[in-house]
């Protein structure tokens, strides 16, 4: 890369595989080095939620959150118009963390085009599940698409993997992307950002359509208690493919952030601030609707 020019990295992967972890430490890293990093966070509902997560982290205004569109193909325009208009920096990185069904062989394909010359041309980083990867049955194809034009690939939830299970899945991200480097997330270490090129791999494309799921969000009321936010995860199909949301709960002053985890867990802690749509349940996956939110959340209420 230039080093007289600003970064662009994009970090994909599929829903669950930990790249909001991943982001945050690279920000947390990045920021401790003395670098200026920008965040753009894509989700199908409600980006919002997770760009709440880095405001002890960054300034608010360099969190960016885009919400609804997906940014392979009908938010793309919108994501480079942004970043053009992010204002330059000494040691500039802008780190995009793409929804977790992105076609990243387009994202990649078509992002670099129309960016100001002050960047260098922009880089993909891609996360994977060890534990999971390509378990995703119906999804496995657009799973192994979203490394295949990686420079830098992330191996996460390696704990608890047997040693041929992490080996098998080295080998077989390398039968689909061969020219990138791997590394376990604990071994990730933001200097290899700075000799990171564009991949040349070369990639088989993706039915498009196969990137695009249905998603939607409900109004959550004041929950009685936490144990009822284990019971709405619970009360999916497994076709819902991701949860997540933000509630109050009890006489709690402050939101409650959730989501369900690959496990099938859900993770609940605290959020930061105010979430500017409210109290709100989200699903990303074949089936989501209203009226499945709402059945889901009616149960759990009713089991209370």
């Amino acid at each position: 890369m230039d080093s007289s020019k600003e970064n662009i990295i994009s970090i994909v992967g599929f829903l669950g595989a930990g790249k909001t972890t991943v982001l945050k430490h690279l920000v947390n890293s990045l920021v401790a080095d003395d670098w200026q990093p920008f965040v753009i966070l894509n989700d199908y509902e409600n980006a919002y939620l997770d760009a709440q997560q880095f405001i002890n982290e960054l300034d608010v205004k360099s969190v960016k959150p885009l919400n609804g569109s997906c940014i392979c193909c009908s938010g793309l325009q919108e994501l480079r118009n942004f970043i053009n208009r992010i204002p330059s920096r000494e040691k500039g990185v802008t780190l995009i963390e793409a929804n977790g069904t992105s076609d990243a062989v387009a994202l990649s394909g078509f992002l670099g085009i129309g960016i100001e010359e002050r960047f260098n041309p922009p880089v993909q980083i891609s996360v994977v599940n060890a534990r999971n990867w390509q378990k995703r049955e119906e999804n496995n194809e657009l799973e192994a698409n979203q490394i295949q034009v990686s420079s830098l690939i992330i191996l996460t939830h390696t704990n608890n993997v047997s040693q041929d299970r992490l080996e098998f899945v080295m080998r077989d991200v390398k039968r689909f992307n061969k020219l990138a480097q791997i590394v376990r997330f604990e071994e990730l270490n933001i200097e290899v950002l700075n000799i990171l090129k564009p991949s040349k791999n070369k990639a088989e494309k993706l039915e498009h359509q196969k990137a695009h799921w249905a998603s939607c969000s409900i109004d959550l009321p004041v929950l009685p208690n936490r144990e009822v936010i284990h019971k709405i995860c619970d009360n999916f199909p497994k076709n819902i493919l991701r949860v997540k949301g933000c509630a109050l709960v009890g006489n709690d002053e402050d939101y409650t952030f959730f989501e369900k985890t690959p496990s099938g867990e859900a993770n609940i802690r605290f959020f930061n601030g105010i979430p500017p749509m409210g109290a709100k349940l989200l699903t990303v996956g074949v089936g989501s609707d209203e009226e499945l939110l709402k059945n889901a959340l009616e149960k759990a209420l009713e089991s209370h």
